[in-house]
């Protein structure tokens, strides 16, 4: 579902705060962005395809091209409710988005109940209810 369907399925969506762990997340294919929605208690990943990169700038590379909210993807992974327990689940997350990619977060919402004692994260923000 792409973004805009993700919030108009649930109209708590929408009002809830959520929190973002970070949105350079990867899998070779596209790049991610993982929050989780403090009132449904969904972890969510949403998907911007790779765009075009322009790495002839004096500046480095950057991205060129915008990318449209119908091609923002969303795929929920789990559920994870309250701050404590997502903030165990997430543990190392700035760590593991520059290493071992979206399959890290796949694999620790997964396995949540088993996380739970670990020290917690920081999430990169925290988003207010749009």
């Amino acid at each position: 579902m792409d973004l805009e369907q993700f919030y108009d399925a649930d109209p708590r969506r929408r009002q809830s705060e959520e929190m973002e762990f970070g949105s350079e997340w990867t899998n070779g294919e596209g790049r991610y962005g993982v929050s989780w929605v403090e009132a449904t208690g969904e972890v969510y990943v949403m998907a911007e395809p790779l765009g075009h990169l322009d790495d002839g700038g004096t500046f480095g590379v950057e991205w060129v091209e915008a990318t449209p909210d119908a091609a923002l993807q969303v795929e929920i992974l789990g559920i994870v409710q309250g701050r404590d327990a997502i903030q165990s689940v997430m543990s190392g997350w700035q760590e593991a988005m520059h290493g071992q990619s979206i399959e890290w977060v796949r694999e620790r919402v997964a396995n949540a109940a088993t996380e739970l004692g670990d020290p917690p994260a920081t999430p990169s923000r925290d988003l207010p209810a749009e």
